[in-house]
């Protein structure tokens, strides 16, 4: 997956799970503005951002090399 894609997954399962972006950054112990880059594909996103993200909307992330 690209980044984009990987933020309309983040976005979509956020919208359904109904929880706003400043929820899922306090959730995540992000920023908000954290939060909205990744959903755009904007920025570049650390891994242990992604996962903390990722892991509080309930996705398993598998890394490969």
């Amino acid at each position: 997956m690209n980044k984009t894609e990987i933020g309309k997954a983040i976005a979509d399962r956020r919208e359904t799970l109904d929880i706003t972006q400043a929820r899922l950054a306090k959730l995540s112990g992000v920023s908000v503005h954290t939060v909205s880059n990744v959903e755009t594909g904007g920025g570049n996103v650390t891994l242990d951002t992604l996962l903390k993200i990722a892991s509080t909307l309930g996705f398993n992330v598998k890394v490969e090399p």
